[in-house]
């Protein structure tokens, strides 16, 4: 499902209602979700603010991509709010949708289109559409314009959709799994044109990976999903030596839970291991000082392991 503009009209109205909104450009407070009876989304309150480039990472499963739907208003929440530009995500006007570049993780719209015909007929409904951006990305990643979509190779079809996203020059460009099925060419490529965008136009970008080493190239900020929860969301310089792993002895692991842990994982022989966070004066908590406790600090990588592993 795509979110594109409808014809271009007079947005003298939009513009009145959108002015005082200067706030984050994607916001939720308190998402919560269920197919079938499985809560997917459990209470996730998530800001993308200004010119941030924010990479949403947890495994497979863990409830990106319905995350990212939810607050773009492309389903129904069960509890929880989400706005977009201030404005409410299921009530979008056509002056939100301009500003918003979005690509989904198995783009299916339009598929009936030549690759050509579905960007000339996007780009009537954009007021800044990059036709020269368009014609340049295609020839440089060897895309015909007379190919039917629905007979691109997954790669191909993802590169076409990232192009009708980008040539918007979108306010917020938002992408679910942008890199999946691209090749590391393309994918170099693609992170290369998401880090120009934010500092030399202040996009503010969301975007969904399980590729731990694609945010640490263009990410400002993390957020770690897992199992529905987001566990944390920090700008990625404050991840420096501001987390470890604790192992601690069975003897111990009756306890807690503890002061900065935020998330266990039970051990073989009885202990525990646990991930925790360092206190506002940069010191570990208590039981990191215990003899038998041992304390490893991690790196962004190994973070995501621990969490998600």
């Amino acid at each position: 499902m795509n979110i594109v503009a409808t014809p271009m009209h007079s947005h003298a109205t939009d513009n009145a209602v959108l002015a005082p909104n200067e706030g984050a450009p994607l916001s939720s407070h308190g998402l919560m979700k269920f197919y079938d009876g499985k809560c997917v989304l459990r209470d996730v309150s998530l800001e993308l603010q200004p010119g941030s480039v924010l990479g949403l990472i947890g495994r497979n499963g863990s409830g990106k991509s319905t995350l990212i739907r939810a607050m773009l208003g492309l389903i129904e929440l069960d509890a929880g709010e989400a706005q977009v530009f201030g404005g409410p995500a299921l009530a979008m006007s056509d002056a939100v949708k301009e500003k918003l570049g979005y690509v989904p993780q198995q783009p299916d719209a339009l598929a009936w289109m030549r690759v050509g015909q579905m960007l000339d007929y996007v780009g009537r409904f954009y007021p800044h559409w990059d036709r020269a951006y368009v014609e340049h990305t295609l020839d440089r990643w060897m895309l015909s314009r007379n190919q039917v979509l629905a007979k691109l190779s997954p790669g191909e079809r993802q590169r076409v959709e990232l192009i009708r996203a980008l040539a918007t020059r979108p306010q917020l460009l938002v992408l679910d799994e942008p890199a999946a099925a691209l090749d590391p060419v393309a994918r170099r490529d693609l992170l290369r044109e998401l880090a120009l965008r934010a500092a030399d136009a202040g996009t503010s970008v969301l975007f969904s990976t399980h590729i731990v080493s694609d945010l640490e190239r263009v990410a400002s900020h993390i957020a770690f999903l897992h199992e529905g929860r987001l566990l944390l969301h920090t700008a990625l310089d404050d991840l420096k030596e501001r987390y470890a792993r604790l192992q601690l002895p069975a003897a111990l692991a009756s306890q807690g839970p503890f002061a900065g842990e935020i998330h266990r994982r039970r051990l073989d022989h009885g202990g525990l291991s646990l991930v925790i966070e360092r206190d506002a004066d940069r010191d570990w908590p208590v039981i990191a000082r215990e003899g038998e406790a041992h304390l490893d600090v991690l790196g962004l990588e190994d973070l995501f392991v621990e969490i998600a592993g």
